[in-house]
C-alpha cells in the first residue's frame, strides 16, 4: 500500500523546474567546447595483485584545463573486444578501491571509474568563480552564471570519460553501460543523455534534481543543504531567489532526461530524506526510453539489499 500510494501521488509529477528557453542551446555549446578538446589520455600502471585483471590510473584533460583521474581496470585475457562499464561515485567521495570493480571485470567488462573534480579523489578542479563555495558544489559558480557552474564541467567530464572508453582498442563502443548512486546516479543519467551511444543505465536514488521542490523540504541535513546555507549567508531576504533557481535549472537533470536513449533501471528508497522521492520522480517521469523503477519502501538513502543480485543480469544480457 505504501508503494502504491507514493507511486500514485507522483506518477504524473513533472517537477517544479522551469526549463530555460535556451537550455538545449546551452548544452549544445557546451558539447561544442568539449568536441574541440583532444581525446588524449595517459595510462599509469598500478601494481595490485590479481590473477585476471590489470589496473591503471587514467588521466585526461577536461574542460577548463582540469586534469581528471579515473581508475581503469580491464581483463588480462581478452578474446576480441569487451563491453565497457562507466562508474560514478557519490557526493564528496571518490572512486573507492580498484578491487571494488573486480566482479565486473571477471564478467568480461573493462571498467572506467571517474573521480569527480575537486572532490575526494585525485581529479583537479580549476573552476574560478565569484561568490561563496560554502558547503558544497551545487552552488559553486552560481553567482557567475550558468557557464561557470561547477557541474557544467563535471557533466562534460562524464561525456569525455565515455568517449575515451569507447575509443579504446579493446572496448566495444556499441556495448557501453553506466552506473552510480546518489551523485553517481545523477551523473550516470547525464552521461547517457549527453552521450546517447550509452546502452544501459543503473541509477540509484539520483541527486541534482528539482531544486525548487527540494527547497520545500527540510534540507539542512541533506545533500542539498548548501541551497539553504546560500540563502542564509548570501541572500537572507531572498532578493536573488528567482535568479538563483533559474541558474540552477541548467544543471537540473530533469531537463536532460528526455535525451536518454538507453535502457534504465532506477532504484529508490521511499524513506529517502537526502534525495527525496518527489525529486526523483520529476526526472524518471521525463525519461522516454525503456525504464523500470525498483522501490524499497522501508529504505532511504543507503545500501539497498538484494538490488545487486536482482539487476546483475541487466548488464549481462
Amino acid at each position: 500500500m505504501k508503494t502504491e500510494s507514493v507511486v500514485h501521488e507522483y506518477k504524473n509529477y513533472m517537477g517544479l523546474g522551469v526549463k530555460p528557453s535556451d537550455f538545449d542551446k546551452f548544452w549544445e555549446q557546451a558539447l561544442d567546447e568539449l568536441n574541440k578538446l583532444p581525446m588524449n589520455f595517459e595510462l599509469e600502471k598500478v601494481h595490485i595483485p590479481s590473477n585476471f585483471a590489470n589496473f591503471y590510473n587514467l588521466y585526461f584533460m577536461g574542460v577548463g584545463g582540469a586534469r581528471i583521474r579515473c581508475q581503469y581496470i580491464c581483463p588480462k585475457q581478452m578474446n576480441g573486444k569487451v563491453p565497457g562499464m562507466l562508474m560514478f561515485h557519490g557526493y564528496h567521495c571518490d572512486s573507492g578501491d580498484f578491487t571494488d570493480k573486480l566482479s565486473w571485470v571477471a564478467e568480461g567488462f573493462a571498467v572506467l571509474a571517474m573521480d569527480c573534480r575537486g572532490q575526494g579523489g585525485l581529479s583537479e578542479d580549476q573552476t574560478i568563480v565569484k561568490g561563496t563555495t560554502l558547503k558544497g558544489f551545487i552552488i559553486r559558480g552560481v553567482e557567475s552564471g550558468p557557464e561557470s557552474l561547477y557541474y557544467r564541467s563535471v557533466f562534460l567530464d562524464t561525456v569525455q570519460a565515455a568517449r575515451i572508453l569507447m575509443a579504446m582498442e579493446e572496448v566495444d563502443e556499441e556495448s557501453i553501460v553506466v552506473q552510480g548512486a546518489s551523485q553517481g546516479g545523477a551523473l550516470a543519467l547525464v552521461c547517457a543523455a549527453l552521450e546517447p551511444r550509452v546502452k544501459k543505465v543503473l541509477a540509484q536514488y539520483p541527486f541534482l534534481s528539482d531544486y525548487r521542490k527540494t527547497f520545500e523540504f527540510d534540507i539542512t541535513s541533506s545533500a542539498y543543504e548548501e541551497l539553504h546555507y546560500w540563502f542564509r549567508f548570501r541572500d537572507p531576504m531572498h532578493e536573488k531567489e528567482k535568479e538563483f533557481f533559474h541558474t540552477l535549472e541548467y544543471i537540473d537533470i530533469q531537463h536532460l532526461a528526455s535525451g536518454i536513449k538507453a535502457k534504465v533501471i532506477w532504484a529508490m528508497g521511499l524513506e529517502d530524506g537526502i534525495c527525496y522521492p518527489a525529486t526523483q520522480f520529476a526526472v524518471y517521469n521525463k525519461i522516454h526510453s525503456p525504464k523500470e523503477m525498483i522501490i524499497f519502501p522501508e529504505y532511504g538513502h543507503e545500501y539497498l539489499p538484494k538490488l545487486g543480485d536482482k539487476v546483475r543480469g541487466f548488464f549481462l544480457d
